[in-house]
């Protein structure tokens, strides 16, 4: 789970700003909480944000996918890394892009810090948090990377293993994260965060391009479809030659993709989507397409760009909700403009379906952005799961939760906010 994130030099992220997903004090909704009783605290289970055009709140979701980008996939030698700083302020193209992420992973809470230019990783720790205390598992200042002992005696207990602990340190590239080539090294105590930012962290973009999902989870997709007033009895599926794909496309498969998984492709330069399985080492390309039932009892097949853009869109975005209401994910969802072609009403559904199939032991999260103002409301969001991006004069973005302030249960928030008491709207000329 996610518990908290912090940024600083990142795009219209001046200052250090903290989004937090530690519960507040107050009582409304308790049914929604995550409780750690280990660390006697609660986590959300579900937080939107909202804010005015420009005022960062894409920039907020940009920071997560860099944070998991460059732990994930890496550096080469000698490439600059990618980081985006704040560009209204010359001298803050010096100073180093700073991110801070506090995770619970398999019961266990983690703080991972980690500051970039251009050219070199200039600070990276791993802190492991208990209940009474911290343990700090490595820290690093530029080139110098130390170990704790305690570290190293987790690793491995023979001194060899010891010394190619302490060799992969040495061996890490200025530009490049120890955790990353730690875990490139088969350095298996770090491989539990590396496989969070991999396998459980899922960035869902407007315009996302390669899909995120290696099912589409069959009956229950076609049951959503057809309860959410689509038109669309089921998901259909053609086989098609390989040739249909790119060139380059192909080959990324063939080197990503592994035997009996499945993925989605869809958008440019096709207005389709696919699915690809790779069978008996052959890569095995199927267009998806949707079945209709006619007046006199009979289907007929749709090609997708035959459907609505908002039904395409819930095609593509049914997935990661039917995994949300799975009581058995630990998987956490990021959705920048979570309504982009969905109508108010669809989604506000999905969120309702999403908090009332939660178990109490769950620990999948949804955080979303969105303009959709019939969200925010007390009656489906606590105050601590609402927060407002805004801009200062000098273009600089914060952010800030709704429970900093005190507002009675039964006031209307979208009244409130539309007002301008309560920060982060448009200021027109």
């Amino acid at each position: 789970m996610l518990i908290r994130f912090s940024i600083e030099n990142w795009m219209s992220f001046r200052d250090s700003v903290t989004f937090s997903m530690i519960a507040s004090p107050e009582r409304q909704h308790r049914e929604h909480l995550i409780k750690q009783n280990k660390y006697e605290t609660n986590i959300l289970p579900i937080a939107a944000v909202f804010g005015g055009n420009a005022s960062g709140k894409t920039n907020l979701f940009k920071a997560i996918a860099f944070v998991r980008d460059l732990i994930v996939n890496g550096t080469k030698p000698d490439i600059a890394i990618q980081r985006k700083y704040f560009l209204l302020d010359d001298t803050y193209e010096k100073k180093p892009s700073r991110f801070s992420l506090e995770l619970c992973i398999d019961e266990k809470m983690y703080e991972y810090t980690f500051s970039v230019t251009q050219k070199i990783v200039q600070e990276e720790k791993l802190i492991e948090i208990g209940r009474d205390n911290e343990q700090t598992l490595f820290k690093r200042q530029s080139n110098k990377i130390d170990l704790t002992q305690e570290f190293i005696d987790a690793f491995e207990k023979t001194e060899d293993k010891k010394n190619f602990l302490r060799f992969v340190a040495q061996g890490t590239r200025d530009n490049q994260l120890f955790l990353t080539n730690a875990v490139s090294q088969n350095v298996t105590s770090l491989k539990p965060i590396y496989d969070w930012f991999k396998n459980n962290l899922i960035l869902i973009a407007p315009d996302t391009r390669f899909g995120a999902f290696e099912k589409l989870f069959g009956t229950e997709i076609n049951n959503k479809l057809a309860q959410l007033d689509t038109g669309i009895s089921r998901l259909g599926e053609k086989r098609v030659p390989l040739e249909t794909l790119p060139s380059e496309l192909i080959q990324k498969l063939n080197e990503n993709l592994k035997e009996g998984e499945t993925v989605r492709i869809f958008g440019e330069p096709f207005n389709e989507k696919f699915l690809v399985t790779r069978q008996k080492g052959k890569l095995i390309v199927k267009k998806l397409v949707t079945i209709h039932q006619k007046v006199d009892g009979t289907e007929i097949e749709f090609e997708m760009p035959q459907e609505s853009d908002g039904s395409q869109r819930l095609i593509d975005v049914l997935p990661a909700f039917i995994d949300l209401f799975s009581s058995k994910s630990k998987n956490v969802y990021l959705f920048d403009e979570i309504d982009r072609c969905l109508h108010p009403i669809l989604i506000r559904q999905l969120l309702e379906q999403f908090l009332d199939s939660r178990a109490s032991a769950s620990q999948t999260q949804l955080l979303f952005t969105t303009h959709n103002l019939s969200l925010m409301e007390q009656q489906l969001l606590r105050r601590d799961e609402i927060w407002i991006t805004e801009r200062d004069n000098l273009g600089a973005t914060y952010l800030n939760s709704f429970s900093k302030y005190k507002i009675r249960y039964d006031k209307n928030l979208q009244k409130l906010y539309l007002q301008g008491r309560l920060g982060g709207i448009p200021h027109l000329i």
